[in-house]
């Protein structure tokens, strides 16, 4: 072959932002390696500081960053720190964004609006990223605003396998909770071996943010234990409200599994008192515990970023990692 070839290997480091280092912990600790040291404040006017402690000249950089309040202080940061690592020269960057910034804000309602979500692809590309990762887009299309490859992760898998141990498959109904969601509720079927499907029919006055009502369900969910999937919940009044029509349409019980357990308030008296007998989700953004209540389930989704990330790093398959489901 042609050309000078180096004789160094390949140089992984996992850099963490300061919105979730718990995750970024956890994830390094599944790689069996350290995060990379680094000095991060805030000035007293409110900018922030980077600056990494080590060389990364020609590593393989991931930026864990996820972003729940003040979502715009971690975004700020994560471009902060994708700009302090393309000056130090490092050879390829990856956003890791477990929960994406502005992840609802994927197309125009009305007129007027901005598109937000390809506004932040743009920020991450503008910043020096090379490649992103995230787990359960709000929509799948939103991979086509980066200018580069997108992984997009699912927590399906890690859900349905203890989801699984808290059901009995022959009296399960999946249900979604409106009607955008049936493909994600028919992949949760088939994994569950061939569950019955329903949905809640609601609607939702795009005016008003973070409001729905749930009017009646479509399918047959008497007598059955039904598993409510969602990709959020942040209010928890959209799920609330749909746990409760599922339990008047005659369900035995419900249990909720969603990916990113945002829970503005009044999330938390909402689920707590919606009926549920489990509220499932991942650890995708942190989760107080003045937010952790008696049936809250967390599950650890780390495992599932540090295999990709080692696939990334591999040059192997990250669609693999989902038994090439996407």
């Amino acid at each position: 072959m042609t050309g000078i070839h180096s004789s160094g290997a390949k140089h992984l480091v996992v850099v963490s932002g300061r919105s979730h280092p718990d995750l970024a912990e956890d994830v390094a600790n599944c790689l069996d390696i350290d995060l990379l040291p680094s000095t991060t404040y805030d000035f007293a006017n409110g900018e922030i500081y980077v600056r990494y402690d080590e060389s990364v000249r020609g590593c393989d950089a991931f930026v864990i960053q996820t972003h729940t309040p003040p979502v715009n202080k971690w975004l700020m940061e994560s471009l902060i720190m994708i700009d302090a690592l393309k000056r130090a020269s490092a050879k390829r960057i990856t956003v890791v964004a477990p929960f994406y910034p502005y992840a609802r804000q994927d197309k125009k309602h009305k007129g007027r609006e901005p598109i937000s979500a390809r506004l932040i692809a743009d920020l991450y590309h503008q910043a020096g990223a090379d490649r992103i990762m995230s787990v359960d887009l709000h929509a799948a299309q939103a991979q086509g605003f980066f200018d580069g490859p997108v992984d997009h992760l699912w927590a399906m898998p890690t859900l349905v396998e203890y989801v699984r141990t808290r059901i009995d498959p022959n009296e399960t109904c999946v249900v979604s909770p409106d009607a955008g969601r049936i493909r994600v509720a028919e992949q949760w079927a088939d994994r569950l071996g061939g569950t019955p499907l329903a949905f809640v029919h609601k609607t939702r006055d795009i005016s008003r943010p973070n409001l729905a009502v749930a009017n009646r369900v479509v399918g047959d969910v008497e007598g059955r234990t039904c598993i409510l999937v969602d990709d959020l919940i942040d209010t928890g009044g959209t799920i609330s409200e749909a746990v409760r029509v599922v339990l008047d349409a005659g369900a035995a019980d419900v249990i909720v599994a969603a990916t990113h357990g945002v829970l503005s308030d009044p999330a938390v008296k909402r689920l707590s008192e919606s009926g549920a007998r489990e509220v499932v989700i991942t650890d995708t953004v942190p989760i107080p515990r003045e937010k952790r209540f008696k049936n809250l389930t967390v599950l650890s989704i780390s495992p599932v970023l540090a295999r990709a990330i080692r696939e990334v790093f591999d040059d192997g398959s990250v669609t693999s990692l989902f038994d090439g489901a996407h």
